[in-house]
């Protein structure tokens, strides 16, 4: 029997690492070519990894909650045949343990490891996550968790990497010791070891062992939730928590500015009743609002161009693509916002074709994390639900986002050659959030206005 490697496969130029958040086979499985072995999640997206063979699941090399890299083998799965398709992961390797060493030498370094063994585990803390690998070099060396907590992160949104803090060990072990961070000094007896001698055989060495251990630092207890006996306590998804940590540091990044205006869509209304039908007999799928929405915003995007951009530092980012986002919801009642790259390339039937493909593989998990990243400007549809109009949170790092409202059939004055009169008109809201920092009242106001006039301009006589 041969043994397959299943490894993390690459989900885009930006991930590059994913954390298992479920197994879904067990060891002693059989699994079938393209069947989901487990669950995985990037910092957008959940998602699955299949498996490329036939054969029976034989080893398991992460467990839940461990951070995985790109490429990095998860899985061995044990197939027919007489060669392995890839190469089995080599076992860990044991520490080689010193059997001839004295024995004071030895007593000194089952000191060093007790005293480095009984340093406060590390853990992610505040806004900080810290991975295995991070949190084992940690423990290894003694760090402590104030100290870690104040190492820079060069990673992903502030991350602590590999090298940032094998960086950090290097400055600390070449840094003087008064510069050194504060730690109390266990003290601990320095038996000379009798003389070693070395390859040459006329080198003497002596064993002295020296061991730190930093202070605890000791954390505000978490206050207690307050509950009576008939509430339940229900713990947020691991999605509903990144969605949650977004929306606050939006509020906290944007200066957050509204319009609002109101748009006759009567021609759209009584256009899309006239084609809906033979559109569904002849592609199989609805034709929607939404489609004919995001392209009004597409034109309108490209009449005012500073509404398509994102701040840097001091910095403003003018995006050469049209990457537009459309908010969703998930069964779970969470969001999620699928991007239509190059929105602007798109006819009205390809954004109407790519629409559908985005809202059904999101309902049933199946985006991809390339597929949910890189969006210029987001458009969320509040009128799904009934209302006639919202204040959206702008999606970092963009600097707008316009909320559809319910269209409703209103009495209204209509302006004619022979005079006014009152009539039946169907009229919708939209809400544009904006960026004050960047986008000042005049542009936020003629980009919802050209959006609006789009709408109304909509031609009876289209085809699709």
């Amino acid at each position: 029997m041969a043994k397959f490697e299943l490894k993390l496969p690459k989900m885009g130029e930006s991930v590059a690492e994913a954390t298992i958040t479920s197994w879904l086979k067990d060891v002693g499985d059989t699994i079938e070519a393209d069947e989901a072995v487990l669950e995985i999640a990037t910092d957008k997206v959940d998602s699955e990894v299949p498996s490329e063979v036939d054969g029976v699941l034989v080893e398991k090399l992460f467990e839940v909650d461990d951070i995985v890299q790109v490429g990095q083998t998860i899985a061995v799965i044990e197939i027919e045949g007489e060669e392995a398709s890839t190469e089995a992961p080599a076992p860990k390797e044991e520490p080689v343990v010193a059997q001839e060493a004295p024995k004071q030498v030895a007593e000194v370094a089952q000191t060093v490891v007790a005293a480095k063994e009984s340093v406060a585990p590390i853990v992610s803390s505040g806004e900080r996550f810290y991975s295995p690998l991070v949190r084992n070099i940690a423990k290894q060396e003694g760090v402590s968790q104030s100290e870690l907590d104040s190492i820079p992160g060069t990673g992903k949104d502030g991350r602590v990497t590999k090298n940032d803090i094998k960086s950090y060990l290097q400055s600390r072990s070449s840094a003087p010791a008064e510069s050194a961070p504060k730690a109390e000094p266990v003290q601990v007896e320095k038996p000379v070891a009798p003389t070693l001698e070395t390859e040459s055989g006329s080198n003497e060495q002596q064993v002295e062992a020296k061991v730190e251990k930093p202070k605890a630092q000791e954390k505000p207890s978490p206050e207690p939730i307050m509950a009576s006996g008939d509430d339940e306590i229900i713990e947020m998804t691991r999605m509903g928590k990144l969605i949650a940590k977004h929306m606050v540091d939006s509020v906290q990044t944007s200066a957050h500015v509204q319009s609002f205006i109101e748009a006759d869509v009567t021609n759209i209304w009584d256009w899309r009743n006239k084609h809906k039908e033979s559109f569904k007999n002849r592609e199989g799928e609805n034709l929607t609002f939404t489609p004919i929405f995001l392209e009004a915003v597409v034109k309108a995007l490209r009449e005012f161009p500073m509404m398509n951009i994102s701040v840097q530092g001091d910095s403003i980012v003018k995006k050469k693509h049209i990457n537009l986002g459309m908010a969703a919801a998930l069964p779970d009642g969470n969001l999620i916002v699928p991007v239509i790259k190059d929105a602007d390339q798109l006819n009205l039937f390809g954004l109407a074709k790519k629409v559908n493909d985005l809202a059904n593989r999101a309902r049933l998990g199946q985006l991809k994390p390339d597929e949910i990243q890189d969006g210029t400007y987001t458009v969320t549809n509040v009128g799904t639900f009934g209302s006639i109009m919202g204040t959206p949170i702008i999606n970092q790092p963009q600097v707008g986002i316009l909320a559809l409202g319910a269209i409703r059939k209103v009495p209204a004055v209509i302006e004619s050659p022979q005079g006014d009169f009152i009539g039946i008109r169907y009229k919708m809201f939209l809400s544009h959030s904006y960026d004050h920092r960047v986008v000042n009242g005049a542009l936020g106001g003629q980009f919802v206005k050209a959006v609006k006039d789009y709408l109304e301009a909509w031609d009876l006589n289209r085809e699709i």
